[in-house]
């Protein structure tokens, strides 16, 4: 492969989709030709790489699905995982089923997990 075709794919692999799409509509009409058949090829390769992005996972939502008994527990338990106000924290809770934290790490989220769950909180990482 060119220096030049090589340099060009570099650079397309920088763009986002929606530059991409408007790279390709600009060549369609450019050129008089119709891009259907290519980019069914070059969606296959990401549709590929999705499961094996969904096995690495790296980050979880801590989601509580219920505050129990303990509700007030649950409460102060939220409150200091996330640095909330009091007023804020008990928003979350009483807004069951609602992330508590997102985009954690897999220690800190199964470590807030095990906080909710010991004030008597239902759980779920996701």
């Amino acid at each position: 492969m060119s220096d030049k075709v090589q340099s060009l794919i570099e650079e397309i692999k920088g763009l986002t989709v929606l530059e991409l799409s408007e790279v390709v509509k600009a060549l369609e009409e450019e050129f008089g030709v119709s891009a259907a058949a290519p980019m069914a090829v070059a969606a296959a390769p990401v549709a590929g790489a999705a499961p094996a992005a969904a096995e690495e996972k790296t980050e979880f939502d801590v989601i509580i699905k219920d505050a129990g008994a303990e509700k007030v527990k649950v409460i102060k338990v939220v409150k200091d995982a996330t640095g909330l106000g009091l007023k804020d924290a008990k928003a979350i809770v009483d807004g069951a089923p609602k992330a508590v934290k997102e985009g954690a790490s897999k220690e800190e989220a199964e470590e807030l997990k095990a906080k909710l769950e010991e004030a008597g909180a239902t759980v779920e990482l996701a």
